[in-house]
């Protein structure tokens, strides 16, 4: 296993080179994950200058880094199957944002390359469909005390890593020293896609129960709130769908989740809410983006409805998606 150590307090970077982290990567490949930081340039306060980016399996965040700091393309890891990808702010907003895509082939590797922000521009793969704004994006993590999401300004270190595996794709960041409000804690999350899927399975692990870890979907205009429950009441969807994509289009943004693991729905100034039981034990959750100019995208209310339904009967009924 090579590693590189790159000074000036950039990373450090260890596990696969570009071509190892790939190698499941094919023109039939139906999921990939990848994060890929700049190497050969410096940092100047806490922008990185210069240099060019480069696949890696595993990195530990620089002190430095905060959002735009220009050193990881697209701001974070990012993941995808064949119906859609997502990415990760890897710094104090810690949002999941959605890349829409047009294509059912592998478009990642090459979002972000030619300039930073390019993917905010519509291309023939697709483009970044989600304005998560001031809000929790679709999925990721936070905080919820006192009416106050919390974010994750303080944390002593960061550390991601993808995987790439023959039917599934995954991204784990394992947070240490996650400091809010008078806790401390570790956190991990690992984000895992298949193929043929537009959901990601999101298993979240603290270290210690502390109340507030929350959830969620950001707010968006001309949309409509949902939400049911299954028939054995063991899970539930919070959904929205209306015209809330930046084309401006339909998107329905979902999240499934165990009935059991909620403490509270919460109406919040940015984002619908929900604030999970304090727990040590690992919990997991489904969310998803579909949109409507995927290849046989979902394009009405109705649709997004009946392939809700689809996806909480089969948790009814198996307990899994």
């Amino acid at each position: 296993m090579k590693i590189v150590k790159i000074v000036a307090g950039l990373f450090f970077i260890t596990q696969f080179s570009c071509k190892a982290q790939q190698k499941h990567l094919t023109t039939t490949s139906k999921t990939y994950a990848e994060i890929s930081v700049k190497e050969g340039g410096k940092w100047e306060g806490r922008k990185y200058v210069g240099g060019t980016f480069k696949n890696v399996g595993k990195v530990k965040l620089a002190k430095e880094h905060t959002d735009h700091s220009f050193d990881i393309r697209y701001e974070g890891p990012g993941w995808e199957s064949n119906k859609v990808g997502y990415r990760l702010y890897l710094d104090w907003r810690n949002a999941i944002d959605i890349f829409g895509k047009k294509t059912e082939a592998i478009v990642l590797p090459q979002v972000g390359q030619d300039n930073f922000d390019s993917y905010h521009e519509m291309s023939d793969w697709g483009a970044d469909i989600l304005k998560a704004g001031k809000g929790i994006g679709i999925g990721s993590i936070d905080r919820y005390l006192n009416k106050e999401r919390l974010h994750f300004y303080e944390v002593d270190s960061t550390i991601a890593k993808v995987e790439n595996r023959p039917n599934s794709s995954s991204v784990k960041v394992q947070y240490y020293g996650w400091k809010t409000a008078s806790d401390k804690i570790n956190f991990t999350s690992e984000l895992t896609i298949n193929p043929d899927q537009r959901y990601t399975k999101h298993t979240i692990h603290p270290s210690k129960e502390i109340a507030g870890i929350c959830t969620g979907i950001v707010k968006q205009k001309n949309t409509e709130l949902l939400k049911k429950i299954s028939q054995n009441k063991k899970w539930a969807y919070l959904a929205t769908y209306g015209t809330q994509s930046l084309v401006p289009d339909n998107l329905g943004m979902a999240i499934f989740y165990e009935t059991g693991t909620v403490e509270n729905l919460v109406d919040a100034e940015f984002d619908y809410l929900l604030v999970f039981k304090p727990r040590t034990k690992p919990t997991s959750f489904y969310f998803l983006g579909a949109w409507e100019q995927e290849p046989n995208g979902i394009k009405t209310k109705e649709a997004f409805l009946s392939y809700l339904d689809q996806k909480l009967k089969e948790l009814n009924d198996t307990n899994k998606i």
